[in-house]
C-alpha cells in the first residue's frame, strides 16, 4: 500500500495535499479504495458549499457499500473532480493522482499541520 510521505491524512482515510495560495487537493487513500471495493458511484459536493472538519460532503459507493466523504479541514469547494462523478473506477485506478474529489480553500493554511502525517497513517491502517 502506498501513502506519499508529502501527503497529511485523516483517521476517515483521507488525504489532502497542500497546493498553492491556500488550498488543499482532497481525496480517499489507496488503503480505503481497497477496502471499499470497485467504486462505482461518486457524490460531490456544490462549489462554492462551505464545509466543516468532520462534516459530510459527499459519498462513494462501490460494490460492496456506501461510505460517507467527510471534509478534513474547514474551508470552501473551489473545485470538484468531475472526472470521477463520470469514470468512479479513476477512484481505484489513481487514488492519489487522477482519483482527487475536491479541492478546498481553507479557513486557515495552518490547520493542515493537525492531519496525520505519513508514518503516524500507516500505523493506524496496521492496528
Amino acid at each position: 500500500m502506498s501513502t506519499p510521505e508529502e501527503l497529511r491524512y485523516t483517521e476517515e482515510h483521507e488525504w489532502v495535499s497542500v497546493r498553492d495560495g491556500g488550498l488543499v487537493r482532497v481525496g480517499i487513500t489507496e488503503y480505503a479504495q481497497d477496502q471499499l471495493g470497485d467504486v462505482v458511484f461518486v457524490e460531490l459536493p456544490e462549489v462554492g458549499k462551505q464545509v466543516g472538519a468532520g462534516d459530510a460532503f459527499g459519498e462513494v459507493e462501490s460494490t460492496k457499500s456506501v461510505s460517507e466523504l467527510f471534509a478534513p479541514l474547514d474551508g470552501e469547494v473551489v473545485a470538484v473532480n468531475d472526472a470521477v462523478t463520470e469514470s468512479p473506477e479513476l477512484i481505484n485506478s489513481d487514488p492519489y493522482g487522477e482519483g482527487w474529489l475536491i479541492e478546498l480553500r481553507l479557513d486557515d493554511a495552518s490547520s493542515v499541520e493537525s492531519l496525520l502525517e505519513a508514518e503516524a497513517y500507516q500505523a493506524l491502517i496496521k492496528e
